[in-house]
């Protein structure tokens, strides 16, 4: 039986990887979050209370459990939160990193596979779709403390692997924030007017292909970086007109705007998406199309 710890349970990609995990055979999920377990369905996993900024709690739990894979999907992304709360997005996107490997390092014959989840952020957007050697270039407080603890992680004695997205979106139990795709979806459902940037281009991604590509690391326990996202290039633009096709939605509601007239207090990149032959060929990987995506969505949404 391989134990698997998963942070930041009550997330979306959290709660994609525990409901994808729970079931499999020779697998124990433990589930771990800030605060209550907000996942609606609370059997096949063991949910424990973490704070990720606190040292003692992190080595009291991996003490005790000795879990094999640790799949840290607990972090600060709100990207403009961070550019306002430096030191809060530091702690739980950087220190908490420099706690794991510490605590890890302190117990005395263990060496579990740490996968750490990282963003296309840490790129300046000059160009893309990109590989895994393309050299990162932050605009951001966010893409800075994303970037900072993938140096940790690249320079510590750990078993590690780094699974790179991009623009993640998905539906979850008891959401606590939304993601471009249901708030496009919303808004034009009730008729308003949505500015939508035209000069960002991504490769958006279904949170549980990014679940997928995770678990098929942390399976095969394979090192270094990979990048985990959707297949399809488009704009932000193409990506809303999309929805509002997929839905039958009002495409006159859409404004193409630029980035610099909407006004956001941390700088985004401009063009990012992934290239993700590596995790084609090395894990097997093959995420869905974003309209099939939509469509996985769509049912979740009716049930």
């Amino acid at each position: 039986m391989e134990k698997i710890l998963i942070t930041g349970s009550n997330g979306l990609l959290g709660q994609k990887l525990v409901y994808s995990l729970r079931n499999r055979a020779n697998i124990e999920v433990i589930a771990a979050s800030k605060g209550l377990n907000r996942l609606s369905e609370k059997t096949g996993y063991t949910y424990y209370e973490l704070d990720i900024t606190n040292k003692t709690e992190i080595q009291t739990l991996l003490t005790t459990l000795q879990p094999e894979v640790i799949i840290n999907t607990a972090a600060m992304t709100n990207v403009d939160a961070c550019e306002t709360q430096r030191d809060e997005c530091w702690n739980l996107n950087v220190n908490s990193v420099k706690n794991f490997i510490e605590v890890i390092l302190e117990i005395p014959n263990y060496s579990p596979h740490f996968i750490h989840l990282s963003t296309d952020f840490i790129f300046d957007g000059t160009h893309g779709p990109l590989t895994e050697d393309a050299i990162p270039n932050p605009l951001s407080y966010y893409a800075e403390s994303k970037l900072a603890a993938e140096e940790l992680l690249k320079s510590s004695t750990l078993s590690w692997a780094i699974a790179r997205t991009v623009l993640v979106y998905g539906i979850t139990d008891n959401m606590s924030r939304s993601n471009i795709v249901l708030w496009a979806k919303s808004a034009l459902e009730q008729g308003k007017i949505i500015n939508v940037v035209d000069d960002q281009f991504r490769t958006p991604t279904l949170a549980e292909d990014l679940a997928e590509g995770c678990i098929r690391i942390a399976l095969k326990k394979a090192k270094g970086i990979f990048n985990i996202s959707g297949k399809d290039f488009m704009s932000i633009l193409e990506l809303v007109q999309r929805v509002a096709d997929f839905w039958k939605l009002d495409h006159g509601l859409i404004k193409p705007s630029k980035s610099e007239s909407i006004k956001q207090p941390a700088k985004r990149p401009p063009r990012t998406g992934f290239i993700i032959e590596k995790a084609k060929s090395e894990l097997g990987y093959s995420p869905h199309s974003f309209e099939e995506g939509l469509a996985i969505l769509d049912e979740q949404l009716k049930k």
